[in-house]
């Protein structure tokens, strides 16, 4: 016999009371935006209709606060991270936590925060991260070291703080945010390029080594989109005697202009809930304009390098 409750709560299941207890309470199935836990009190096992827990970085303002919001409102149980959460509103339907993602201290309590409240978590979100403009020729090298220890080794000190967990129970989820810059090399944008194309080969990797796990990986590669990210970018200083410093000076103001005129992160949202909730077979998503789409997608697999290098050099006005 069984007895389902409200979707949004508890589904119990009554089977023989012949059968054995199992030595661990396994997780037998998913839905959309939950996961079916399954306990047993003595001979009876009781099946809970849980909500998925998701763990998700930079969630305090622009696209990790739209992935945060727009999770919480689908039923997931949602842990947004911020370096000072006490700086901002509390959230009305997700939690905010402190995060440094470069500490590894700090990481190691995020993440038992989480577990300690919410008893496991089932995805995780890798967005946090900041950007890099500059020359390469006269990038600060220690400046350029910060960029891959926020967007590179600090995702994936996360990701090995989570993986035991998510391996125990066999199943999860990591989405790692990277960039449509990860797809090519821009100019006065190298690093940023470079780092957000690590995470993506890194994504590669452990997809493979985590698939016998139950544990699936996925990029999600945003475009321009309306965000406060400029405020946050870490600009070099050009000197006025600095042969770029002309040319860079125009970049700065088309890159900003890119960003107040992109479309709304709610865009970037909705395509994480459909990966969680319909689990596709690709690894990579693109989620961008559709000018920037083609480029990507089609002019550059396609054309010969120095015409695609005379597009991007339009582009930019170089």
């Amino acid at each position: 016999m069984k007895i389902v409750a409200n979707r949004n709560r508890l589904i119990f299941a009554l089977a023989s009371a012949a059968r054995p207890a199992p030595a661990e309470p396994p997780r037998v199935g998913t839905q959309q935006g939950y996961v079916v836990v399954a306990v047993r009190c003595g001979s009876l096992p009781f099946l809970f209709d849980m909500p998925k827990v998701v763990l998700i970085t930079g969630a305090s303002s622009g696209i990790g606060k739209a992935i945060a919001e727009y999770l919480s409102n689908n039923d997931f149980l949602v842990f947004g991270t911020a370096r000072n959460p006490s700086n901002y509103e509390s959230p009305k339907k997700y939690r905010l936590i402190s995060l440094e993602i470069t500490s590894q201290e700090s990481i190691v309590n995020c993440v038992a925060n989480v577990l300690k409240e919410a008893g496991r978590i089932d995805v995780l979100i890798n967005n946090a991260g900041r950007g890099m403009t500059g020359p390469v020729e006269e990038l600060d090298l220690s400046a350029v070291r910060e960029l891959f220890e926020t967007n590179y080794f600090g995702p994936t000190a996360l990701m090995q703080a989570v993986l035991p967990h998510m391996r125990k129970s066999r199943s999860g989820a990591i989405i790692n945010i990277t960039s449509i810059a990860g797809y090519m090399g821009l100019p006065f944008r190298a690093h940023y390029s470079s780092v957000k194309s690590a995470l993506h080969m890194l994504s590669e990797g452990m997809r493979l080594e985590l698939a016998s796990f139950g544990i699936k990986v996925y990029t999600l590669a945003p475009g321009d989109f309306a965000t406060d990210i400029a405020s946050r970018r870490l600009n070099a200083t050009v000197n006025q005697d600095s042969v770029y410093y002309e040319t860079y000076k125009r970049q700065l103001t088309l890159f900003d202009s890119h960003v107040s005129e992109a479309m709304n992160p709610e865009v970037v949202a909705k395509q994480v809930l459909d990966i969680l909730n319909n689990p596709p077979k690709k690894i990579h998503f693109l989620v961008a304009g559709t000018l920037q789409r083609l480029s990507v997608l089609l002019l550059k697999p396609l054309l010969p390098q120095r015409q695609y290098e005379k597009l991007i050099a339009n582009h930019y006005k170089l």
